[in-house]
């Protein structure tokens, strides 16, 4: 091969490469850039302790943790909260509370749901008691910054409370509200109202109030103040219960 068949060779290789590499720019720069994944669940722990020495000699501690996840027409709710306090090394406080709640939408604002709850307060003379069931719910207010949702349903208790087990249906009227305040700050609020069936002497009315405070993209400061009331308690004991928590929130 002589000198003029290199340079010509050399050339057209030259100019190849450098269309090559102009269209392999072009579809760099156009192609669709790829999607973060979506978090699937989303999560928090709080925790909050209070301790004095001196002259009182108490301890509290809580703790609670909560996860959700809605996909499609899906949504579920799962949570964890437990108490334990000491005034002078006797137990004042001494509280376990676990829920779990699938919702499934027929509409944007229309569901059914299926719902299950635990509880153990030994102070309240409460071994334990478990509740579940079926029920339907509506979103009167749906957006992204508030939600306002309706529950009714029947359910079945079955609870060792002051040391007699027992069972019954129960008719579960719930509701609950959240709003965004800010891009930091939180609200919700939620009332339950659990009567026996057969006797609406016997009737348990749980509710919460909350605000939550963002610290930064992971912590925030949440207060919450929650209430029981039941209205045929334990021998011995009152029938309501008062709750005021205070904890930081890690989310992940």
């Amino acid at each position: 091969m002589n000198l003029k068949n290199c340079i010509v060779c050399a050339s057209l290789l030259w100019a190849a490469s450098s269309v090559i590499g102009a269209d392999a720019s072009t579809n760099a720069s156009t192609a669709t850039p790829t999607a973060p994944p979506k978090t699937l669940w989303q999560s928090s722990l709080a925790v909050g302790l209070t301790l004095t020495k001196g002259n009182s000699d108490t301890l509290m501690v809580n703790g609670n943790i909560q996860s959700s996840r809605k996909w499609d027409k899906n949504e579920i709710g799962l949570g964890a909260d437990g108490t334990y306090g000491e005034n002078s090394g006797v137990k004042n406080s001494d509280s376990i509370h676990a829920f779990g709640q699938y919702n499934r939408l027929f509409t944007d604002r229309v569901f059914g749901y299926l719902r299950v709850d635990g509880l153990h307060d030994g102070i309240a003379d409460i071994d334990y008691r478990f509740t579940v069931g079926p029920g339907a719910g509506y979103y009167f207010i749906k957006n992204a910054d508030t939600s306002l949702r309706g529950e009714v349903g029947p359910g079945w208790v079955y609870e060792k409370q002051g040391g007699k087990t027992d069972s019954y249906l129960t008719l579960r009227i719930a509701e609950r509200f959240d709003h965004k305040l800010s891009d930091r700050v939180k609200l919700w609020q939620s009332l339950e109202f659990l009567p026996q069936v057969d006797d609406w002497n016997n009737f348990i009315i749980n509710g919460e109030i909350g605000l939550e405070v963002a610290l930064s993209k992971t912590f925030s400061q949440r207060t919450f103040l929650q209430d029981t009331y039941d209205n045929v308690p334990a021998p011995g004991r009152k029938e309501n219960d008062l709750k005021l928590v205070a904890a930081i929130a890690y989310k992940f």
